[in-house]
């Protein structure tokens, strides 16, 4: 039995979608055919469900790079080889928008997990066929998106209240940097879950739904949070679907 997720018998499911608030995981089961309670624990909730005849597993993950490897590792020892994180950010460039979509390409390893796994110069990179599948099911829906670079973090007040920690200069100076390079999105488990799924063998993408862009209200640009993660949900269903074939 794996030690977090609470069961052993994935009823044969080779995809899990992954969103990390527990209380998301039956909003998106009852988007799957026949969805059905798992298990529960701690912050890993799961249920299944099918798609296109193949049963699928939707697991909580919790917040963080730690849980979020965590229930790749036990998914991955209960059979499952394909992994979709579904969850929000907040945007950084300025193209981003409220209530768009950003498909991570790539994580920029601002974690303490993914260094547990290899050396910090190995890049944290979603699996091509995943993210080409992310693509092509946002565009079937009409939804606004980006592909890109977003920024894996530890520490959410880190990152939303630099100024009062006693690393100041270091967080400022490196978020200006990735503002600079064109990251997209920041977030908080991309990178843990690209570096732990590709040091298995698996297959890991993520769509990411923008809440705001601190930077777009820097600026002066009038836009409103969102808080409707639906579109998300129904782009990784349909990813999903797509891979299956």
């Amino acid at each position: 039995m794996p030690y977090h997720i609470g069961f052993e018998d994935a009823r044969g499911a080779k995809y899990a979608i992954l969103p990390g608030d527990p209380g998301r995981v039956e909003k998106i089961a009852r988007r799957l055919e026949n969805p059905e309670f798992l298990a529960q624990n701690r912050e890993f909730t799961t249920w299944t469900g099918g798609i296109s005849g193949e049963n699928v597993l939707v697991c909580s993950t919790g917040i963080g790079g730690p849980s979020a490897a965590i229930a790749v590792e036990e998914l991955f020892q209960v059979g499952v080889r394909t992994f979709i994180r579904v969850g929000t950010c907040g945007g950084m460039a300025l193209s981003v928008k409220s209530g768009e979509l950003v498909i991570a390409q790539a994580a920029i390893r601002q974690d303490g997990t993914s260094r547990e796994y290899v050396p910090v110069e190995f890049p944290a990179v979603a699996d091509f066929g995943v993210t080409t599948a992310l693509v092509s099911a946002a565009k079937s829906l009409g939804a606004p998106y980006g592909v890109g670079v977003v920024q894996s973090k530890d520490s959410f007040y880190g990152q939303h209240s630099p100024e009062r920690m006693p690393a100041s200069a270091e967080l400022e100076y490196k978020w200006n940097a990735w503002l600079r390079a064109g990251c997209l999105a920041s977030e908080m488990e991309c990178a843990a879950l690209f570096t732990a799924a590709c040091s298995l063998g698996a297959s890991a993408g993520c769509v990411l739904s923008v809440v705001w862009n601190q930077e777009r209200k820097r600026a002066g640009f009038d836009e409103r949070d969102c808080h409707d993660g639906s579109l998300a949900i129904e782009t990784a269903v349909e990813a999903v679907r797509r891979l299956i074939g």
